[in-house]
């Protein structure tokens, strides 16, 4: 009976129950961003006793949730410890997903997760359907606290000796928090302002660590529930998986190798630095474009073509129903298998011996299309309002879309319309393309009652 409840329940007006199910999504985030403006305004969370002012707090906030990392003041010199502890929760919030941090009090009071409760969850971890997502939620739950546990943990460690316990301690949990949900916020302020992980470029720890959350919580909860069941007899990874760990594996060792091309013997990021610290610093730059935000080299001193490649990376972002953002792994996989088919006459588009829909290969161009679109029209308001040049513009929107948080300096300076064309970027970037997007490609298609006659025109 409870069976046929549901599956009523799912049919009957699913579009419009959808609809709500998105709206629910979008109006949590913007509930948790509203909180944490008002919060961060209060004097209790500014060094100087003084409140920061809305625009300020509004775009910390929203920077926070999204998990973006774009800053207009340094974190730790305006922030008190209260306005810290702000900021953490709403990283964490915006990494998870807002039902996802809800589900934990559900599991602790054993109340029982409800039809709709699941489907916001499936819609924010980019499923299509709601079979096992409480499974999935409480996965996902046991490996953030692994990761970031151990992550604390191992740089808590690191900074001990250094720093004293209650620093490294600080250093260890907030650091660790921002690096698996890909949020690029960092309290090393304390050492040298707007300094993110530059002081520690030379340290294979702290590289390290940090990398390897951020490719944790990039790689998408799907993939590592997935790995986790692969010990299973008889059982294979699916396509999916498989996919985003062929690309992700690519982007990193690819994007390293350009970084280090490009970057070499330039004097203003790592020209002066030993071969090993160039490897690791072209590494950790490949992987922290990949939607973290963290900086270990100067980004304004990168070269056009590294500036380039690094906003191609943040587009791209991490993978779905991850903590990042960008139009994903798998999708700009997809485009690029279209691609290449469509260049050998290929009316099919395979991979693992599977065969990609032709509705999905329009959703990864739709979305592709879409950001591009938002990135450059951006860059080019950004520009005429401000007078920086495209390329440093670019940056800055690609960083925002793609919810990274690199900057090449330019974000304070800029006026209020751009700043708040960043916030609105930062907010579609995270909530957007996962949610409002994917959300109206994979409802269910309208009949169509007619159609035209078909027509050629000239490509190429």
């Amino acid at each position: 009976m409870r069976e046929k409840i549901l599956h009523f329940l799912m049919s009957r007006g699913k579009k419009s129950y959808k609809i709500r199910t998105e709206q629910y999504i979008v109006l949590s985030f913007f509930a948790v961003i509203l909180l944490g403006t008002l919060l961060l305004m209060l004097p209790i969370s500014s060094r100087s006793g003084e409140s920061c002012g809305f625009l300020t707090a509004w775009f910390t906030a929203t920077s926070a949730t999204c998990v973006t990392g774009l800053v207009l003041v340094d974190t730790y010199t305006q922030w008190t410890g209260f306005g810290q502890i702000v900021l953490l929760c709403l990283i964490q919030i915006g990494g998870l997903g807002f039902m996802t941090v809800i589900s934990v009090f559900f599991f602790l009071l054993h109340r029982k997760i409800g039809l709709q409760q699941r489907l916001i969850m499936a819609q924010g971890f980019s499923l299509n359907n709601v079979d096992g997502v409480v499974h999935l939620v409480r996965t996902v739950l046991i490996w953030t606290i692994f990761f970031e546990g151990a992550g604390a943990l191992i740089l808590t460690i690191r900074f001990l000796g250094e720093y004293g316990l209650w620093q490294a301690l600080r250093f260890g949990i907030f650091h660790a928090v921002s690096a698996f949900c890909n949020a690029g916020f960092d309290i090393f302020g304390v050492l040298q302002p707007d300094s993110s992980v530059s002081l520690f470029v030379h340290d294979p720890v702290v590289n390290l660590v940090i990398m390897t959350l951020i490719v944790a919580g990039g790689l998408g909860f799907y993939v590592w529930a997935d790995l986790s069941r692969f010990h299973q007899r008889g059982r294979q990874l699916a396509v999916h998986t498989r996919l985003v760990l062929v690309i992700s594996g690519t982007l990193i060792v690819g994007g390293a190798v350009l970084f280090a091309l490009l970057e070499w013997n330039n004097p203003e990021t790592i020209g002066t630095y030993t071969v090993w610290e160039k490897i690791l610093a072209c590494l950790f730059q490949s992987v922290t474009c990949r939607t973290a935000g963290f900086a270990s080299i100067s980004q304004g001193g990168l070269t056009e073509p590294s500036q380039a490649v690094s906003s191609l990376l943040m587009l791209i972002g991490g993978s779905a129903g991850s903590t990042a953002g960008g139009i994903k792994t798998v999708t700009a996989g997809i485009l690029i298998l279209a691609t290449l088919s469509a260049a050998r006459g290929r009316s099919r588009v395979t991979v693992f011996h599977r065969t990609i829909s032709q509705e999905q290969i329009r959703q990864a161009m739709t979305v592709m299309l879409l950001m591009v679109t938002l990135a450059f029209g951006g860059a080019v308001y950004l520009s005429a309002c401000s007078g920086f040049t495209f390329t440093q513009c670019f940056y800055e929107t690609a960083s925002a879309l793609g919810t990274v948080g690199l900057t090449t300096g330019i974000t304070p300076l800029l006026d209020v319309g751009p700043k708040i064309l960043l916030i609105i970027f930062m907010f579609f970037g995270r909530v957007g393309i996962t949610t409002i997007s994917l959300g109206f490609l994979m409802s269910s298609q309208v009949q169509e009652r007619y159609h035209y006659a078909e027509t050629k025109v000239l490509i190429g």
